[in-house]
């Protein structure tokens, strides 16, 4: 699909021109970093303005993502292996794995804050980083760049912390709250912990904390089937995808 076609498929109702986004770029091809032999191509726009959070939950509806100040969405040619994916958050029932982990983590006491690093933070994402992501580029990042990760937002983004009852964090999601539901950016917990599937028990706690706030969907990015790192968005049933036909709920 060429990347203009993307663009006539956001929902711009209630958007003034001047609170859309001006300027969208195709960037160069790069090798996937997700499927062997594949190259991967974005168009990619600037978040800015007053009504961003209100611009970028249009976007998101429309299968763009955030890093930083910067909306994205893969334009591959020859490939559409990348799905948005979104939790249907209203209609949403755990299997019994996820209520055991639900119940194994009802312990945790989450405290909801600003977008700003710290290194106690910093401490727990070097370490998750270092035992799954040990050979890849994030295993460089220092603690500037895990701080500008975290700041470089002019959304209505919130660092939701999990820690134990002695009060020591265990795991955090940086979260865009959008119109119709959290979008989760990024999140990572203490390796130590790793028995209590902290990453599958911070998607169902934003599920319940969506259908709290009367939100709707929960969004967790692309879904490739082919990726096992990946693989596991597809778990949390109801769940759609975004495709030619718009958002339609995946049987797989």
């Amino acid at each position: 699909m060429e990347p203009r076609a993307f663009l006539s498929d956001v929902p711009w109702d209630g958007l003034s021109p001047l609170e859309r986004p001006q300027l969208f770029h195709v960037l160069a091809e790069t090798p996937c970093p997700y499927l062997p032999d594949r190259r991967e191509r974005k168009v990619m726009t600037e978040i800015w303005g007053p009504g961003a959070n209100k611009a970028y939950s249009r976007l998101s509806r429309a299968g763009f993502r955030r890093s930083h100040n910067f909306a994205y969405r893969p334009a591959c040619s020859g490939c559409a292996a990348c799905v948005p994916i979104r939790v249907v958050a209203s209609a949403f029932e755990p299997s019994r794995s996820m209520t055991r982990v639900m119940r194994a983590n009802q312990d945790l006491i989450v405290v909801e804050g600003p977008a700003e690093a710290s290194e106690e933070q910093y401490r727990v994402f070097d370490r998750y980083i270092r035992s799954r992501h040990g050979d890849g580029d994030m295993a460089r990042m220092t603690y500037l760049d895990y701080r500008s990760m975290i700041e470089e937002s002019r959304l209505d983004t919130r660092l939701e912390a999990f820690r134990d009852r002695s009060g020591r964090m265990v795991a955090l999601c940086l979260v865009d709250w959008l119109e119709d539901g959290p979008s989760a950016v990024y999140s990572f917990f203490d390796p130590t912990w790793a028995n209590r599937s902290l990453g599958t028990y911070m998607v169902l706690w934003l599920i319940e904390e969506a259908r709290r706030r009367g939100l709707d969907h929960v969004y967790l990015g692309y879904w490739i089937a082919e990726s096992r790192k990946m693989a596991y968005k597809a778990r949390f049933r109801p769940v759609e995808g975004l495709g030619p036909e718009g958002w339609q709920r995946l049987t797989t």
